[in-house]
């Protein structure tokens, strides 16, 4: 797996100030897409395990919230093969932190079994480590810069921990029962004028 950048002390991608690995490579090309030079896998360069370790201890300092995977798309086969790994290392070695992951996949279609993207012995790891999901394509005729950690309106922030509560034995969302991550009040309610 390659990825573009590591972002720290980042604000925008999920709650508090965190650390941001862009991966490279997405199939979707979505029209408008804010980062399309990561949709080539060939993209930045190598992730190593040195990599994994600078990431881990960029997350250690009390005041990191968590870690955050954007892209390109994380859930890209090739990608969720390398991310498992780092993910479950964050949770294992630093469990006070969250973990958000953006992909264009939709939850409940691509990522379950059966679905597109679910890649046996290695999607459920990952999004067993996952806290927030913020799935679905960027939809540019759905753009809205007053959403909060989305680019369109199409795009769901799902709590997957409660979400995964809601499962059947098949692995499916019980009844379809996806459960939105909620923000603060405060920013719930925020509107621009």
């Amino acid at each position: 797996m390659n990825y573009g950048t590591i972002k720290y002390y980042d604000i925008a991608n999920g709650v508090g100030v965190r650390t941001s690995l862009f991966v490279s490579g997405c199939r979707l090309h979505c029209p408008g897409c804010f980062n399309g030079e990561a949709q080539d896998f060939g993209f930045g360069r190598p992730f190593e395990r040195s990599t994994e370790g600078i990431i881990l201890d960029s997350l250690r300092p009390s005041y990191i919230r968590g870690l955050s995977l954007l892209g390109g798309d994380p859930m890209e086969p090739e990608n969720q093969q390398v991310l498992v790994g780092l993910v479950e290392r964050v949770v294992r070695e630093l469990p006070e932190k969250d973990i958000w992951c953006y992909s264009g996949y939709v939850y409940d279609r691509d990522l379950v079994l059966g679905g597109s993207h679910w890649v046996e012995g290695v999607t459920d790891r990952l999004l067993d480590c996952v806290d927030v999901l913020v799935d679905g394509p960027f939809v540019q005729a759905q753009k809205d810069i007053t959403l909060r950690f989305r680019g369109s309106s199409n795009q769901r922030l799902i709590d997957l921990a409660a979400t995964r509560a809601t499962m059947g034995e098949d692995g499916a969302p019980a009844g379809g029962i996806i459960v939105p991550w909620t923000d603060e009040t405060v920013c719930a309610t925020h509107t621009m004028n």
